[in-house]
């Protein structure tokens, strides 16, 4: 009889809470200031919603109209000019947040044969090459709109809630993955889908309400307290350093979206 061949299986992982110990979409505000492109207003509104957002007391209401406010804030920045004060200035912001818990998580998920996944619902034009340092092998985010070269203000798609679950499933059509044998890893009851799309859902930080949909729904729940650098820390796909971190902008898109527990040995 001819030999069956299993599907390949994945791990997706919220980024914010999840592999870093803080909001990556305001981490740069200062820098954004800086750089001339947000006002001193707008960074102290910025602080505050990263208050809201570390201490949990953003609702998906609050988040929303965050969100709304974000993007008409960015509405004209010039694309270039947000990667390149992004790019100089992660290791500043984002190198000592990353928890050392979910770096080990993607190197055994890697060594175990799966593809890692990043679920964010930041921008996608700041998680992907972030995900590529990181050794992610794909990247799910949010997509604003640009035209010549600069942000419309539009989100033409905001990968929150139900949407990163029907994002998880299109891509696992399309890269063939057996989700029944996939992982999903958030710190946040709004990625519930997102945990209940995979056979192995877990939990990272949880809070109450989703410590009580972990039992209802089965999920494992996982501790996450070990922030490290990452400048010196090998590779999760190799024997080179790592040199950057974990991040994302405060341009567009502000999330909550999260997940965890450890992996299996298969």
């Amino acid at each position: 009889m001819p030999r069956t061949t299993r599907r390949p299986s994945a791990a997706f992982f919220d980024l914010d809470k999840t592999i870093i110990a803080t909001s990556s979409s305001m981490a740069f505000s200062r820098s954004f200031y800086e750089g001339g492109l947000i006002t001193r207003a707008d960074a102290l509104r910025t602080a505050y919603a990263q208050f809201l957002f570390l201490v949990g007391a953003a609702d998906e209401r609050q988040t929303n109209r965050l969100r709304d406010s974000l993007s008409d804030l960015i509405k004209g920045w010039e694309v270039a000019k947000v990667k390149q004060i992004v790019n100089e200035t992660v290791h500043e912001h984002i190198d000592p947040v990353v928890y050392a818990e979910a770096l080990e998580l993607i190197e055994r998920h890697h060594a175990n044969g799966r593809d890692v996944v990043i679920v964010s619902a930041s921008v996608r034009d700041i998680v992907e090459p972030i995900a590529q340092i990181l050794g992610a092998d794909h990247v799910i985010a949010s997509e604003l709109k640009v035209k010549k070269g600069f942000y419309t203000g539009e989100v033409s798609f905001y990968a929150y809630g139900e949407a990163k679950a029907d994002a998880i499933r299109a891509l696992a059509e399309d890269k063939g993955y057996d989700l029944r044998r996939s992982y999903a890893y958030s710190d946040s009851i709004t990625d519930a889908p997102m945990l209940d799309a995979v056979g192995h859902g877990f939990t990272v930080n949880a809070d109450r309400n989703l410590r009580r949909a972990a039992i209802q729904h089965g999920w494992g729940n996982l501790r996450f307290k070990r922030p490290v650098e990452l400048r010196g820390r090998p590779s999760p796909r190799s024997t080179a350093m790592v040199v950057l971190a974990v991040a994302a902008i405060a341009v567009g898109v502000v999330l909550l979206g999260r997940a965890g527990r450890d992996p299996d040995d298969a």
